[in-house]
């Protein structure tokens, strides 16, 4: 049951989903995957390649969903990007930044406005190198260690996908 048959107001997760679904509608072309976060809420929806017909199983909100489809309810930290990135402390080479959520990419705060990070630009921990926009939403994207830009490897204003690399830095 609902909460929209019990007339109660719904919860984060169902407000999440509906938002994952407002996204994979609007999409011009095929999704390899779909999140969407709010503090601690998070949800994530991937496609697998195509191929046979899945399996069926259940999903943590209790609806069936194929196998080989990933879903991830909770804390946004169990749904980090996979890859063979250096992680956070292992600085002896290039590390990668990846793209938040689905949406446009933007390298400045507003049009004609200087870019957050170009080539060259030495960034901090924490500190933000681009805007990705989703449902209107303006979500910062940040570096997670100190790095040198070395590449940007998305043009202003292009619709990317989750965990979609964005910029090469170097470690200083």
């Amino acid at each position: 049951m609902n909460n929209e048959s019990t007339g109660a107001a719904p919860s984060g997760i169902d407000e999440l989903c509906r938002q994952a679904a407002h996204l994979i509608e609007a999409a011009k072309g095929p999704l390899k995957s779909v999140r969407v976060q709010a503090g601690d809420l998070l949800v994530q929806v991937e496609w697998p390649e195509p191929g046979p017909a899945p399996n069926m199983q259940a999903a943590p909100n209790g609806q069936a969903v194929p196998n080989g489809q990933a879903v991830a309810w909770g804390r946004p930290e169990a749904a980090a990007p996979a890859g063979p990135e250096a992680g956070p402390g292992e600085d002896d080479g290039p590390f990668v930044v990846h793209a938040p959520l689905v949406g446009t990419f933007y390298h400045a705060p507003s049009p004609g406005a200087p870019p957050f990070a170009a080539v060259g630009d030495e960034m901090v921990a924490g500190q933000q190198v681009a805007i990705v926009e989703a449902m209107k939403l303006m979500n910062a994207v940040e570096v997670d260690r100190p790095g040198r830009v070395v590449e940007v490897l998305v043009p202003d204003g292009s619709p990317v996908e989750y965990g979609e690399a964005l910029f090469v830095l170097a470690p200083v």
